[in-house]
């Protein structure tokens, strides 16, 4: 069996998303592993969950660098030095800088609670109630410098009911984003993945 592919998952509280990787990756036909947690902040769940299931965790905060470029470059080499073949940004609340880009060039994964290029940004289920869409959904994509504009990966749609408030429709889209990210990360790790003219195939 190849070796499974080395997964760094950065987050910034619960960690819900990083929990159903730690699950699906406890199967070794799951193609990979977690071989760091990394956060912006200390004392939160999602860090908590990494160290319950014997994961090592590092800490970067922005606060503690008088530049936002050198917090980037020491977010860039905490996780370099665990070698990995992916991150994850998995409820990441940064915005990772062009240092951190260029060095995981293409291998740096993000998830996003709406159907990309539609509602971009911090509030997409709020938008996508407030336009009155009849579907939304969830992306995963490759990050690049823009917010929510890297190639896409997967999406899954998720319907918008008429007594929908943004909680109860960003709720169940997390649960759609959830499942799409574990499967899709699970099969890039198998298969690999081919990037061109923005048209992302599974698949070296």
């Amino acid at each position: 069996m190849p070796q499974p592919s080395r997964l760094v998952v950065l987050v910034s509280g619960a960690g819900t998303n990083l929990q159903a990787l730690i699950d699906a990756s406890a199967d070794p036909a799951y193609g990979a592993e977690i071989v760091a947690v990394g956060a912006d902040r200390s004392d939160i769940e999602g860090l908590a969950r990494a160290v319950r299931a014997g994961i090592p965790t590092f800490v970067v905060k922005v606060k503690d660098f008088d530049e936002r470029a050198d917090w980037d470059a020491a977010l860039t080499d905490q996780v370099a030095g665990y070698a990995p073949d992916a991150v994850v940004l998995a409820g990441f609340m940064k915005l990772v800088g062009s240092a951190f880009l260029d060095r995981f060039e293409g291998r740096v994964l993000n998830t996003h609670p709406a159907l990309c290029p539609s509602f971009p940004g911090t509030s997409g289920p709020a938008e996508a109630l407030a336009y009155g869409v009849k579907v939304t959904g969830a992306t995963l994509f490759v990050v690049d410098a823009g917010i929510d504009t890297g190639p896409i990966i997967a999406q899954t749609t998720v319907p918008v009911a008429d007594d929908d408030d943004v909680e109860s429709l960003h709720e169940r889209i997390k649960v759609a984003e959830r499942n799409m990210l574990v499967e899709s990360v699970g099969r890039m790790a198998r298969e690999g993945i081919s990037v061109q003219n923005r048209r992302v195939r599974f698949g070296s």
